[in-house]
């Protein structure tokens, strides 16, 4: 197995925290090189997780020719420029989401990706998990019969005003960085758009939605309901249930998690629980961008979803007013 040599450009907290960690499990993973912006933080990350090489400035770590693909885990309103720079550069790209704060800038980095004959996924780590799958096999199969709606959410305690997802300038707030999870998740099991989005919010003295609740209208009167928010004195709240002509299910999944996954599919009167074992859901997608590069695979996270979920949002966010 060919292991890609990797750099990570950042050393934000989902990096440190989450995706490095996992980086470190995927079996065609090398941890090459790091930047950051100071050389000392750099230097930590290096020591802390054996990189082999450690940058002050991302530029220098996109100049090394040893650098085939990079994680890029900086704040929103860098996601486009960097990643751009990463693409001309000719490294394959993971950035996290969300990967653009508007479709426009979306298509712009995939045109980047096609122009330099190198790879860009959006970094949903979640849609790489076997549960999210078997969620998909049960609706696809009609386990609940037709789908009439899905609710989906992601809540969580509210930052200090200092926080970056608390600046609009940063492209910050709820849906951004919580409601890309709801939102998506219900585009993938759906499979398609929404005919129609309906969306309020309510803001924060600085201008970013604190909470907001979309309302995606599909065909054949099917609905989704989308919630997001950071609130005061709340520590997490993952919410997922879908309902049908003939049955539900429902889970306690929470986004990106591992291990043991349970959900229950309730049909004429019956409930049937069905527990699965997922591994680490950011080694899950550091391997598979992996064997793009290696061996030819389709991005799991297509181009064609993720401008999906950036059209969607662009449409939440109107809506709501933001």
């Amino acid at each position: 197995m060919r292991k890609i040599r990797w750099g990570v450009l950042g050393t934000a907290d989902i990096a440190r925290g989450q995706t490095i960690p996992g980086m470190k499990l995927a079996q065609n993973c090398e941890l090459y090189a790091v930047a950051g912006r100071r050389m000392e933080k750099a230097e930590q990350y290096k020591k802390e997780f054996g990189f082999q090489k450690a940058y002050e400035g991302y530029d220098a770590l996109l100049a090394d020719p040893e650098v085939e693909a990079v994680y890029i885990p900086l704040p929103n309103d860098l996601h486009a420029g960097w990643s751009v720079k990463a693409l001309q550069a000719g490294k394959h790209v993971l950035c996290e989401k969300p990967l653009a704060p508007t479709e426009a800038e979306a298509k712009r980095m995939f045109q980047a990706a096609e122009e330099n004959n190198v790879f860009l996924m959006e970094a949903f780590a979640y849609l790489h998990s076997p549960a999210v799958a078997a969620l998909k096999q049960e609706i696809d199969s009609g386990a609940v019969g037709e789908v009439r709606f899905i609710d989906s959410a992601f809540i969580t305690g509210r930052r200090p005003d200092t926080d970056i997802r608390m600046i609009r300038d940063n492209f910050g707030g709820a849906q951004y960085d919580l409601g890309c999870y709801a939102v998506s998740m219900i585009l993938w099991l759906m499979g398609r758009e929404p005919l129609d989005v309906k969306a309020v919010a309510h803001f924060s003295d600085g201008g970013v939605d604190l909470e907001t609740s979309a309302l995606l209208l599909f065909e054949n009167d099917i609905a989704a309901g989308a919630d997001c928010g950071m609130v005061p004195g709340v520590s997490r709240l993952d919410r997922f249930h879908v309902m049908g002509t003939e049955g539900e299910i429902h889970s306690a999944l929470e986004f990106n998690q591992c291990g043991e996954i349970s959900y229950t599919v309730c049909r004429g009167g019956k409930s049937v629980t069905k527990t699965l074992t997922v591994p680490n859901n950011y080694q899950l997608e550091v391997e598979q961008l992996g064997r793009c590069i290696a061996d030819g695979e389709t991005p799991h996270v297509s181009k064609e979803f993720s401008l999906r979920v950036a059209r969607v949002t662009d449409r939440i966010l109107q809506a709501a007013g933001y």
